[in-house]
């Protein structure tokens, strides 16, 4: 997939091997699959030699990359590559990422290549370990926590997004309060946020649901948290001067994936623009003028 002409979305992956309780996505797209390293290398070389200044990795499950090809590269081998092998590429950003599945390489390119762009989005789910076991997901809230840190600790600029469902089968008040914690013990930044709609087929379907008005009001609740660190993350900003791919005449993002409205720039360049406020989705910037 394409934004403008400065983005390119490019699917490295497709399937899943895991069975998430809640997921119908194994059952419809079969078992993870992944894209040979010298094939995405290339797509990505062509893509830049036609002026996308960003790619990103997309896939089902990202991280599950490599295991279905000769010698089991993993993604933080394939990023490795992309980054020595693709010079020209100004940015380079990854999708949504199982934070237990993360290698030494991937950590390693994250502190290491400050092409690789200071934002992740975490494939979390609950705060709760009770709900995490209940979902079948391989990781529990330490995990996270301890994921976020390591990162910041080589990478401190960097900031995290994450998918969270509210009002899984069987969550109570107490789990829930677990999964709104996390959200200030984790820092993170941008939310997306579901309430639990149970798909047919699916073990968590035939599980005790949790009312739908319930649910909805967790969800409610979990965005409002979302819309606090968004705005902390965005007064931090102001004053800044960041360097902001322009995607239309009118806005932009930041290399932490802030949006900043940046009226009268050229899209596809990547020019370095002062904050100078914030509205209710983003920042607002001006571009830093040069002397002549």
């Amino acid at each position: 997939g394409m934004d403008g002409r400065t983005r390119a979305f490019v699917q490295v992956q497709n399937g899943c091997d895991h069975r998430c309780t809640f997921c119908i996505i194994p059952y419809g797209r079969g078992p993870s699959r992944s894209v040979p390293m010298g094939a995405v290398v290339e797509q990505i070389r062509k893509l830049v030699g036609n002026g996308y200044r960003e790619a990103v990795l997309t896939g089902v499950d990202i991280t599950s990359y490599g295991p279905d090809l000769p010698g089991s590269p993993s993604l933080g081998k394939l990023v490795q590559a992309i980054l020595r092998h693709v010079p020209d590429l100004q940015r380079l950003r990854i999708s949504s990422i199982d934070s237990i599945e993360v290698d030494e390489p991937l950590h390693d390119a994250i502190a290491t290549d400050m092409r690789l762009m200071p934002h992740l989005h975490l494939s979390l789910q609950s705060g709760d370990d009770m709900i995490l076991k209940r979902m079948k997901r391989r990781h529990l809230r330490a995990d996270t926590l301890d994921f976020v840190h390591s990162v910041r600790a080589s990478r401190p600029e960097m900031v995290f997004g994450a998918d969270i469902i509210a009002g899984f089968p069987t969550e109570t008040e107490a789990m829930f309060e677990n999964s709104l914690k996390i959200v200030e013990e984790a820092d993170l930044t941008y939310l997306h946020v579901f309430p639990f709609s149970p798909r047919e087929g699916t073990p968590a379907a035939r599980m005790p649901q949790v009312p739908r008005r319930l649910a909805k009001e967790r969800a409610a609740l979990l965005r409002a948290a979302g819309a606090r660190q968004l705005k902390k993350h965005c007064e931090s900003r102001l004053g800044t001067i960041e360097n902001v791919l322009v995607e239309s005449s009118a806005m932009g993002r930041t290399e932490q994936f802030t949006p900043i409205a940046v009226p009268g720039l050229a899209s596809g360049q990547i020019v370095p623009v002062r904050v100078v406020g914030r509205d209710q989705t983003g920042l607002l910037g001006e571009a830093v003028r040069t002397a002549a």
